[in-house]
């Protein structure tokens, strides 16, 4: 799997111009906060919350990525869920083979931990919510308004 195309606006603030790299026509997502799908449990959606939140406080939130979000959330309550089983019961487990030696075994939920945090990490690079996706988003930066500018519409 090859990486994934770079944003048509970030391809423009980089100089990348070229009519065959450039997609004018790219859609663009709506501006706002997305909400929770009600199949969501109580605790994904709190996560879902938070991370709307962030996205909305970084100028790039979208009602249009609820579905994507909810994914992350769910995988992220995963990751919680996973994490508590595994500090109750350890790492591995022991069982007996058919001949009675002892085997050591890693618990299943380390593997179901590990695939759920490989999937959130690829979901949060995907909303440029890692150090490294960040560096690689622009946001556009609304206009200061100027303070005065009241008094130049009183005269």
């Amino acid at each position: 799997m090859g990486r994934k195309p770079k944003p048509t606006h970030l391809k423009i603030l980089g100089g990348e111009t070229r009519p065959h790299r450039v997609n004018y026509d790219e859609p663009t997502a709506k501006a706002g906060v997305a909400s929770a799908p009600e199949w969501l449990s109580a605790r994904a959606s709190e996560i879902f919350d938070q991370i709307s939140a962030t996205l909305h406080g970084m100028g790039i939130a979208s009602p249009d990525d609820q579905h994507a979000l909810a994914l992350l959330a769910s995988r992220l309550e995963e990751v919680e869920l996973m994490t508590a089983v595994i500090e109750d019961g350890g790492r591995t487990y022991t069982s007996e083979s058919e001949g009675g030696a002892k085997m050591v075994r890693a618990r299943p939920e380390v593997a179901m931990r590990n695939e759920a945090m490989r999937h959130a990490q690829s979901l949060l690079a995907e909303f440029g919510l890692t150090p490294s996706a960040r560096s690689k988003v622009s946001v556009g930066k609304p206009k200061e308004q100027n303070p005065f500018g009241a008094l130049d519409e009183a005269v």
